[in-house]
């Protein structure tokens, strides 16, 4: 919010209604994000933690398969990271790709392939050789993607990894991985499901490229700023929709919890009460949050990009976009919840704030790189992703393997709520500014770099790591 109050005064001045209407959205987004984080607490990662527990004790695999599948569609059905990708793309396609066939789409990705990572936490499958296979597939699905929906998909698996999916899955993953035995093989399970988990997204919109058989297509974002209908016309007619949505995308999941409660689940009355108010303190939340989204606070962020991008200092916004990258992962709710994880899991040998810099380092240059694309036309996102990939892949060899599972995660977590908004709508907004960009091709793929740079960040600090322990082993010896 300083960061743009800053620009309106030194750079682009705003118009009074859209900066009040800013204002408004950003405290419905900070109230809304702190309820919601509060029911994720209470709610949601209980929930994952006792159906993980329950799901272990099953003797067959197909009962583990449907539950987890179903599980994992409705969370990521959940997903409000989700929800503002979904309606960016139908926004600027025209209603080509739909809302909802993006969501449902990328939501049996994510169900299939967490299916796919509690079954390599129970059958020791080394996780750096399924996401060889993994990444292996992707690559050649990409060879026959359009590069609008390269994009998208590469995006949705950023998306889908926010602030409801993200405890939930890590509570699965550790509810899993602890009952192993060895102690060391369920540490280093405990990470790593996160990132097979947004796999999914990726491959099921290429996939769905491949159905729907799209040739080329193009974009605009189609702004509509109406100052005279008030300040607060947006949001009172957000809220009817947006509170029948939510109810939707919530209702499916209470209702398996519930039923895993009364067939699977011993809870006292107490604690299930207790995680049935976390869940209304996130449906409040995600409306208060989405809310303050969608009716003023992703309208100044395509507004300063687009702007900027006009003006005759256009080349300030590769620095804006690292200063923007760097402050952003501060804001995201997930990278605490993994950071405090990563933590408790290594007793304190990853410390938090280590793992915090590589980070903000790592999504800093992401955004930048993006603006830095969408200025230079040659430029595609496959030119960054597919060296990226190769070096996170590289480095997975070299960095010690509990580093490769919370580097993998950390790519997901970083592509959180502030992410998906307020960079998505200033990077949009950019590619809508210059003239060579478009808003499909160019407007999307940098929730794609937020997730690919922490992890190279981190593999490099686990590569840090590993030698400052060499040293210090070597001393001792000595």
């Amino acid at each position: 919010m300083v960061i743009v109050l800053l620009l309106h005064v030194l750079v682009v001045p705003i118009e009074t209604v859209a900066l009040l209407r800013f204002g408004i959205g950003t405290l419905f987004i900070l109230i809304g994000l702190t309820i919601f984080l509060v029911g994720v607490d209470l709610g949601i990662s209980p929930m994952g933690h006792h159906i993980s527990m329950a799901l272990t004790k099953f003797n067959k695999k197909r009962i583990v398969i449907i539950t987890v599948v179903i599980l994992g569609f409705f969370i990521s059905v959940a997903e409000p990271d989700l929800h503002i990708l979904a309606n960016q793309v139908a926004m600027v396609t025209g209603g080509m790709v739909s809302k909802w066939q993006v969501i449902l789409t990328v939501s049996i990705g994510i169900g299939l392939m967490l299916t796919l990572g509690i079954f390599r936490i129970l059958y020791n499958i080394p996780l750096y050789k399924l996401l060889l296979v993994i990444y292996g597939l992707i690559l050649l699905l990409s060879l026959l993607t359009t590069p609008e929906f390269l994009a998208i998909s590469f995006d949705a698996s950023g998306a889908t990894t926010g602030a409801m999916t993200v405890p939930f899955i890590m509570a699965l993953s550790i509810g899993a991985a602890a009952m192993k035995k060895d102690s060391k093989a369920s540490e280093k399970d405990s990470f790593g499901l996160v990132a097979i988990a947004s796999a999914g997204a990726i491959i099921s919109l290429m996939v769905l490229n491949l159905i729907l058989k799209t040739d080329k297509m193009s974009g605009s974002l189609q702004l509509k700023f109406g100052s005279e209908e008030g300040i607060l016309q947006p949001f009172l007619e957000n809220v009817p929709h947006l509170a029948i949505e939510l109810l939707l995308a919530l209702s499916p999941f209470l209702i398996i919890f519930v039923l895993f409660k009364f067939l699977f689940i011993r809870l006292q009355l107490r604690q299930f009460f207790k995680i049935l108010m976390g869940m209304i303190y996130t449906y409040v939340g995600l409306l208060l949050f989405l809310l303050g989204v969608n009716s003023g606070f992703m309208f100044v962020g395509n507004l300063i990009g687009i702007q900027l991008s006009k003006s005759s200092f256009h080349f300030i916004l590769i620095p804006i976009g690292f200063l923007l990258g760097f402050v952003t992962i501060l804001a995201e709710p997930a990278v605490h919840v993994l950071t405090k994880q990563i933590e408790e899991v290594t007793s304190g040998y990853v410390k938090k704030s280590a793992v915090l810099v590589s980070l903000c380092l790592g999504v800093g240059l992401a955004v930048m790189l993006s603006v830095i694309r969408i200025m230079i036309e040659p430029l595609q996102l496959w030119h960054f992703l597919l060296p990226g990939y190769g070096i996170a892949i590289i480095f997975m060899f070299v960095a010690p393997k509990l580093f490769v599972g919370i580097a993998f995660d950390a790519g997901g977590v970083a592509t959180g709520p502030m992410t998906a908004t307020f960079i998505l709508a200033f990077i949009q907004g950019t590619a809508e500014g210059i003239s060579t960009a478009d808003v499909l091709r160019d407007g999307f793929g940098m929730i794609a770099m937020v997730a690919m740079m922490p992890i190279i960040t981190l593999e490099i600090l686990g590569i840090i790591y590993k030698i400052k322990t060499k040293r210090q082993e070597a001393k001792n010896n000595e």
